[in-house]
């Protein structure tokens, strides 16, 4: 082999200089160094790729929603692990198949429809797709979005979903539960106003036994005028001389009767209109208050309610109610009505075998809100024990003497009202409770 000239016995050419081969020496250096550099930050960004489809293959074998990548034409190129689970069917399996065959005949369509419109306007969209699982077509809220190359356009898409079957039958146990609750709430309501007028029976029995017997007294007289008018009119027909006739009317005493019969007429009326009242008032205080909610006197109903309490208590008790003033409110009067006779049976309770036992109702109107007020003049309410008097079967009453529900299903129905039930501090002594209500439209 020959070598060229000027390079005999590998010396250099004698026409480099040492400057020109330190030149190439460094020339030499850096590009080593930028290929060790390179070759660091290509290791580098292998290790981060290598992170990050590690990372997205935990993703996808965690995520519990429906995860599907597709490409442009719809074949399925990655699916998540519960996308496997719910059709049950491999991942490899489903890799390569039509996006729209994973799901019922009604959404092919639909499907279809959404992919063309996100190649056109590149923006995600939602519907709701039947997924043909394993066991039955499981609806799906599906959210599809667009998949970029590098130039911005759409090179595929990516589905996710979430199952809504389990949704959907919680939502249908919850309203379930619900209804079973406000039916339990309504039953509790019914059961407690069941308890309240059982406590008035005596009371009740008495108001209406005074009338009755009242009615029945009048109607023995008036069957006694009767019989003497028969026989003065039986002695008229067989042609009595009128000697005869005045005589017998001295000793029938028919003018005092004819007095004393319409005395005995008014009286048995009077009887019956006060027997009538009763069972109006009866009526009214045993609704159950579950009807429309109309506009109605507060105060009418509230001396009703309170007055009905007191008809069947065996000790005294006086009740002042000469500050209620009309207040119109709106809602349903045999809820408002059991309010107040838990308020007051509350307050006759805690004046058992007290001397002087008063229960005083007040009411005042004033932005648009009636306020009642039912105070008692007995030992009052501890300290300790008034912000638990409101909590579902607490009570302080020996066992039978009461639930434990009076207040709280009182507290219930002054929110439903729009309104509040509360404790009222008062330098009176005693306990005192506000009943605070919205009025109706020009009800003050």
């Amino acid at each position: 082999m020959t070598r060229p000239a000027g390079i005999e016995g590998g010396h250099p050419p004698q026409n480099f200089s040492d400057d020109a081969w330190i030149e190439v020496l460094s020339a030499v250096d850096r590009t080593y160094a930028d290929l060790v550099d390179y070759q660091e930050r290509l290791e580098q960004q292998n290790a981060q790729l290598q992170e990050m489809r590690t990372f997205l293959t935990s993703i996808l074998a965690s995520v519990s929603d429906v995860l599907i990548v597709v490409d442009r034409v719809g074949q399925i190129e990655q699916v998540s692990h519960s996308m496997a689970r719910l059709t049950g069917q491999g991942e490899a399996a489903l890799v390569g198949q039509g996006v729209a065959g994973l799901f019922d005949p009604p959404s092919h369509r639909r499907i279809a429809e959404v992919l063309h419109r996100i190649r056109d306007r590149k923006q995600s969209e939602v519907l709701e797709a039947g997924l043909l699982t394993a066991a039955e077509v499981e609806p799906l809220d599906l959210s599809v979005a667009p998949r970029l190359d590098d130039r911005g356009r759409v090179d595929g898409f990516v589905l996710t979903g979430r199952p809504m079957g389990a949704l959907r039958r919680a939502y249908s146990d919850l309203s379930d539960s619900h209804a079973a609750l406000k039916t339990a709430q309504g039953q509790l309501v019914r059961n407690e106003k069941l308890a309240s007028l059982g406590r008035l029976l005596a009371g009740v029995a008495h108001e209406l036994n005074n009338p009755i017997s009242f009615v029945y007294a009048n109607a023995h007289a008036l069957e006694r005028y009767v019989g003497k008018f028969e026989a003065y009119f039986a002695r008229v027909q067989e042609g009595a001389s009128r000697e005869e006739l005045v005589g017998l009317r001295q000793s029938l005493r028919l003018d005092r009767e004819i007095a004393n019969l319409r005395e005995a007429i008014n009286g048995a009326r009077d009887g019956a209109e006060r027997v009538r009242d009763i069972v109006e008032d009866l009526r009214r205080l045993s609704s159950d208050g579950s009807g429309e909610k109309v506009a109605f006197d507060l105060a009418d109903t509230v001396r009703i309610a309170a007055h009905w309490v007191l008809r069947g208590m065996k000790q005294p008790v006086t009740l002042e109610d000469g500050g209620l003033q009309v207040a119109r409110v709106f809602g349903r009067p045999g809820h408002i009505q059991q309010v107040v006779m838990n308020l007051v049976q509350n307050s006759v309770d805690a004046l058992q075998g007290r001397a002087g036992a008063r229960i005083v109702l007040e009411m005042t109107c004033d932005g648009g809100r009636a306020r009642l007020m039912v105070r008692d003049n007995g030992p009052g309410i501890p300290a300790d024990l008034r912000t638990a008097i409101f909590d579902p079967f607490f009570t302080t009453k020996p066992v039978g003497r009461g639930t434990g529900l009076g207040l709280a299903i009182s507290h219930k129905i002054a929110e439903e009202h729009g309104g509040t039930l509360a404790l009222c501090e008062t330098t009176a002594e005693g306990a005192a409770f506000c009943l605070d209500l919205p009025l109706a439209e020009g009800g003050a």
